[in-house]
């Protein structure tokens, strides 16, 4: 829980209009920090209570606009993907901020999914200036990192998240989920529904961080749910409850929907089989960061929230179209492969 007696803070936020950058901008002006917002002012409307900077952070002049005559006691950075762009922002805000806290992601590590990591495991090879096709797509997180923990010694701040929830979520995994179920009927499930699961509140991330930040703590922590904090049936039992439809889930062989070409984690969102190369994903240790603070709430009132945030117009809607794989399985594939489903006893 966040303590109040932390002194108020300059905080400047690249992205923060979406999701998990959202959560921060929303908590910090809770808690009475002063807020900028850097940002090309493209992926969502600007939160009221916060400075608006628009620009464009892979323009040199943009962000030395930015930070020309500035100072914060923090940068926050949710949306440095690439290693040349995070460096670039590292090395114009260096001077004008007493801390730099990046979220990466649970990708820097090399072992993981296969493997439940911690901040033990190591790291991708990236080097912090390189370019988007010198290295795997996975591997950019970490070069991410090094920029950073390069541009502020002693001074920076890593967070690696794991599969982040809550409302807002842009990236659409249980909007999908949600609004399927919403509409009643029967609805495809993965496997087991007591297939362990890990996820986290975007909302528990930012309070977590701004704690770190206000007390002055730097270094690195994984930022997940707790270990076998819920399941696949605790979690879409959640959405059935916070939607009040009258679905029914049909729990299928994992097997059964690999025979049909039904794709984890896109098409059934949040899926991951009970195989070698993904055996971690639900494993990674939280134990450093839970033990410096973090709590997570349950993850029935993130599932009840999200669906409230779908229904209420506060937040931009997912686009489930939004990468190169569409989120969530198409209703005519969905419907065939209930129907085999159903029709695989009378084939036996």
């Amino acid at each position: 829980m966040h303590d109040e007696s932390f002194r108020a803070m300059k905080i400047l936020i690249i992205g923060g209009t979406v999701f998990l950058g959202r959560a921060f901008v929303d908590e910090a002006l809770r808690r009475g920090d002063e807020v900028t917002l850097f940002n090309r002012g493209q992926s969502g409307p600007t939160p009221s209570g916060v400075e608006a900077v628009q620009g464009d952070r892979e323009d040199e002049a943009s962000l030395l606009a930015l930070a020309e005559g500035r100072t914060w006691d923090c940068v926050i950075d949710t949306c440095g993907f690439e290693p040349r762009t995070v460096q670039r922002s590292v090395q114009a805000l260096a001077g004008h901020a007493g801390a730099y806290a990046f979220v990466s992601s649970f990708h820097a590590y090399a072992d993981w999914p296969a493997k439940g990591v911690d901040e033990t495991f190591p790291r991708h090879a990236c080097s912090p200036d390189a370019a988007p096709d010198e290295v795997p797509y996975n591997a950019l997180k970490a070069g991410c990192e090094r920029a950073v923990e390069e541009g502020f010694p002693g001074h920076a701040l890593i967070v690696n998240p794991g599969i982040i929830v809550g409302p807002g979520e842009n990236v659409g995994r249980l909007p999908w989920w949600l609004e399927t179920i919403a509409r009643g009927g029967r609805v495809l499930a993965p496997g087991s529904p007591d297939r362990a699961m890990q996820l986290i509140d975007a909302r528990d991330i930012a309070i977590f961080v701004l704690d770190r930040l206000a007390e002055g703590s730097t270094g690195r922590y994984l930022t997940t749910g707790v270990r076998e904090s819920t399941t696949m049936g605790e979690l879409l039992r959640a959405c059935v409850d916070a939607t009040g439809s009258n679905t029914e889930l049909v729990w299928a062989d994992e097997q059964f929907l690999q025979d049909h070409d039904v794709a984890p984690w896109t098409e059934l969102p949040l899926w991951a089989p009970d195989i070698p190369e993904v055996s971690g994903t639900w494993t990674a240790s939280s134990a450093k960061a839970l033990a410096a603070g973090l709590r997570c709430r349950p993850v029935a009132e993130t599932v009840a929230d999200t669906w409230r945030a779908l229904n209420d117009g506060g937040y931009s809607r997912p686009n489930y179209l939004q990468g190169k794989i569409p989120v969530g399985l198409g209703k005519d594939k969905h419907d065939a492969v209930l129907a085999a489903w159903d029709a695989r006893g009378s084939q036996a």
